[in-house]
């Protein structure tokens, strides 16, 4: 499956996608910022938050204006790795190639709930 460079903070899994994330806490607004490169040449999701990072809340915002802006039941998106860091990995549950056609796209698009 060819995916352009924008595409790289996304990578298909056997039972969904994983998408790389660097989240900003203690923003001024919920927002999908789009894309930003990583020093080793990857690329990862940005997102901010409104949420302080304390207790798990900032992560259940980031799950919360994911879905919201992706059409998704909250349930369906879990954050794997880096919950207690600002560079997390969020697992989407689904079909990967459905959620590959998807998902580039929905990532170029900046998305704000206010």
């Amino acid at each position: 499956m060819a995916l352009d460079s924008k595409a790289g903070a996304i990578e298909p899994v056997a039972d969904g996608v994983r998408l790389s994330l660097r989240v900003t806490p203690k923003a001024s607004r919920n927002a999908i910022g789009g894309l930003a490169d990583t020093a080793p040449g990857g690329k990862v999701l940005k997102v901010s938050v409104t949420a302080v990072p304390e207790n798990g809340k900032a992560n259940e915002a980031v799950v919360k204006l994911l879905a919201k802006a992706w059409k998704l039941p909250k349930t369906s998106l879990t954050v794997v790795a880096g919950a207690t860091d600002r560079n997390k990995i969020v697992h989407v549950a689904g079909d990967p190639a459905e959620l590959m056609r998807r998902l580039p796209a929905l990532v170029e698009t900046e998305n704000s709930d206010g």
